[in-house]
């Protein structure tokens, strides 16, 4: 297990701003610029999220991954940001899918993490969600075999944690996994640590992320920031635990998405989590 952060920890600098919960920063990020913030803080490796790369040609994806490996990092290339396959009814979305294969194909990415939807786009019934995702994946899937390339399904806050497990038992292929969100569904108002339990087998990246309750409504997005890792609601050790119980072997990927106002910028949170990280996985 490698120590990575994902790129969305710096979301407001390349303009995804939470509306009435974040400010926007005084200045812009580049990817590069990312990249050189993580061998700062002397991780392993890095996800990269798609809609934070302004240039696709094979020119400035030669460059990327040059610079990455140079720096030693290993590397998820992470697609869909925020609603991906819109939960089965975004089927256009496939090609841009296919499209980000190639892109992950050329960076030298073993797993991209997709998401097949987002809080807003998850259906009220689930047959008719797994109705209109599944046929998706496994067009995703097929594509990916061709690549050699592992897709991580995120629990993006629009799957259970056994619904997950449904589709990716359904597509039934080594190509197909989870993105292992450790925050996600507790904003679903599943018990966190089942669903890690329930997910765990079938990770092939993570999001380590640690939450708290804050203020509002318990099921709208902003009573769940962020905090840094141990801080919050999270079992980050069992977490940890039940990963290497499952010869789990890929990134341990640091993420912040709205992150509470008591716990600074993003920098200092980081920081943190990295240190807690470190020191956890010293007492496996």
């Amino acid at each position: 297990m490698q120590i990575a952060i994902d790129s969305y920890c710096f979301h407001r600098y390349f303009g995804e701003v939470y509306p009435g919960l974040e400010s926007p920063p005084r200045e812009a990020m580049t990817l590069n610029e990312v990249i050189d913030r993580a061998i700062a803080f002397g991780v392993e490796g890095v996800s990269l999220e798609s809609f934070m790369l302004d240039d696709a040609s094979p020119e400035r994806l030669a460059a990327l991954r040059e610079r990455l490996d140079e720096a030693g990092l290993a590397r998820v290339w992470a697609w869909g940001h925020p609603d991906g396959l819109g939960s089965g009814s975004r089927p256009e979305a496939l090609e841009d899918l296919f499209a980000h294969i190639e892109v992950a194909h050329a960076l030298g990415a073993g797993v991209m993490r997709i998401c097949a939807g987002g809080r807003r786009t998850r259906p009220a019934s689930w047959a008719d969600h797994s109705r209109g995702l599944l046929p998706l994946l496994r067009r995703a899937t097929e594509r990916a075999e061709q690549r050699g390339l592992v897709l991580a399904v995120e629990n993006h806050v629009d799957l259970l944690a056994d619904e997950l497990v449904e589709l990716i038992q359904s597509v039934d292929s080594p190509a197909l996994g989870v993105c292992l969100d450790t925050a996600n569904n507790l904003r679903l108002l599943e018990d966190p640590m089942m669903a890690i339990e329930t997910l765990a087998p079938y990770a092939r990246a993570t999001h380590l992320k640690d939450i708290t309750a804050h203020r509002g409504d318990p099921k709208s997005f902003g009573f769940w920031p962020s905090v840094p890792l141990g801080q919050g609601l999270i079992h980050i050790p069992a977490t940890l635990r039940l990963l290497k119980q499952h010869d789990y072997q890929g990134l341990l990927a640091l993420e912040i998405d709205y992150l509470h106002p008591d716990h600074g910028d993003e920098a200092s949170a980081i920081g943190n989590s990295i240190d807690y990280l470190r020191r956890t996985l010293a007492k496996l």
